[in-house]
């Protein structure tokens, strides 16, 4: 890959934007170019997810919910769709890999490419990043942001820098220039602590680090990371694009807005739980072999119980068969518990598995009720259809851990489109 425009950039870091929220405005037009928030409501909820619009108010990920409608009161709360985010970065990462089979997944959302192997086919890395954004937004209808450099490091800062919906070339003789000016906790490995330490030298940018040496580094931050950090500040990162495994594990767990120490309860949130779980499962073609469930008490204690099954499966009902057993099994009685989770681990391919057959067992079953609620949830958005339990007597999801369901916090328009939304149908438990 020899174009003089990238000379020595080989490696991309491709990040969509807003990629939770970016999702929810392409199922729901209607929202494009307002203040769009995914995440939990009530007290407890958190932002996972927000669009520019938001962040134009001060809104991040992992800010309370609470707090980012103090800010931004117009903003629409959505609870999020984990199997339709999953779904549609199976499909972005499918697209990477028809580029490179070098392909570094870091999150749902963003990877590493190495596309040295590429150039023949496809143009310099600079002509690749731009066909790969053009591809995103043409197939998925969202946007990302795109970093070439000749390191990993280098390229994961450009990509942030061009955010939204840019692309920014280093090329090596550049990299001084990009690097030197940036504050240091730009730096990876640099937490608040760190970077505090590192204020406290009079340390404040990237250049100023990068001329202290190694070994007075090394005592103000130690050994390891005094080496990691000279290294970086000069933008020496040898590290590879190395592919990934697939994810071993996946799941859900909800922080309810009160203490809650109804077993009732928080049997309808493992239900709940469960079923978001599986239809991530099934959104990855994955079986989990393993059920775990976390239990988070009001004191923050928290414990967590497992249970391999006989069958690897995604079916939400077994998952929640599961997980209520675990619970029950706890013999809490009416403690007060402030966090319950569901995780499905030791996922295999569920292509390759082999299918065991039941005695007696009906043609269609359960797994065909869920795969036709994944079907409605992509079409009418999530809990379209859900077992009924999960019903308020409204006839409208909920539950009281729920925050998913009840529209707290949610815009006035939100609520309004709660109301007069599709029909949720219900499915029986069995």
């Amino acid at each position: 890959m020899g174009s003089g425009r990238v000379a020595g950039c080989t490696i991309l870091h491709v990040d969509m934007d807003a990629f939770f929220a970016s999702v929810e405005v392409r199922r729901r037009p209607d929202l494009a170019g307002t203040p769009v928030i995914v995440g939990g409501a009530g007290n407890r909820g958190v932002v996972t997810s927000a669009t520019y619009e938001a962040r134009r108010y001060g809104v991040h990920a992992a800010m309370p919910t609470a707090r980012a409608l103090r800010l931004c009161p117009t903003a629409t709360v959505l609870p999020g769709d984990m199997a339709l985010y999953s779904e549609v970065s199976r499909s972005v990462m499918a697209l990477f890999r028809s580029i490179t089979p070098l392909v570094e997944p870091l999150s749902l959302d963003e990877a590493f490419l190495d596309v040295s192997g590429a150039g023949r086919r496809l143009g310099d890395a600079a002509e690749i990043g731009e066909y790969i954004r053009a591809r995103v937004f043409d197939e998925q209808g969202i946007t990302c942001s795109v970093g070439v450099a000749g390191t990993k490091f280098v390229a994961k800062l450009a990509s942030t820098r061009a955010k939204p919906d840019g692309m920014l070339v280093v090329r090596p003789p550049e990299v001084m220039d990009f690097l030197h000016p940036l504050p240091v906790g730009a730096l990876w490995g640099v937490g608040p602590k760190t970077e505090e330490q590192l204020l406290r030298l009079g340390l404040r940018t990237v250049g100023d680090l990068a001329h202290v040496p190694a070994r007075t580094l090394q005592r103000a931050v130690g050994a390891t990371s005094g080496s990691h950090l000279h290294e970086l500040s000069w933008g020496r990162d040898p590290r590879r694009v190395v592919p990934h495994e697939p994810e071993k594990s996946t799941g859900h767990e909800e922080t309810f807005g009160t203490d809650v120490d109804d077993p009732v309860v928080i049997h309808r949130e493992l239900l709940l739980l469960a079923e978001r779980t599986a239809g991530r499962l099934r959104a990855g073609g994955w079986l989990a072999r393993t059920v775990s469930i976390k239990v988070r008490f009001a004191d923050f204690a928290t414990i967590t119980r497992s249970r391999t099954l006989d069958v690897p499966t995604d079916v939400g009902q077994e998952l929640y068969d599961t997980a209520r057993a675990l619970y029950d099994a706890l013999g809490l009685e009416r403690a007060r518990i402030r966090l319950v989770g569901v995780r499905a681990e030791r996922l295999i391919d569920a292509g390759s598995a082999p299918q065991q057959l039941e005695l007696g067992a009906r043609e269609r079953g359960r797994r065909e009720a869920e795969l036709a609620a994944d079907r409605a949830a992509r079409r009418f958005g999530a809990g379209a259809v859900r077992p009924a339990t999960l019903l308020h007597r409204s006839g409208r999801p909920g539950g009281q851990g729920g925050q998913e369901w009840s529209g707290q916090g949610a815009s006035a328009g939100q609520r309004a489109r709660n109301r007069s939304g599709p029909p949720v149908v219900a499915y029986p438990e069995e």
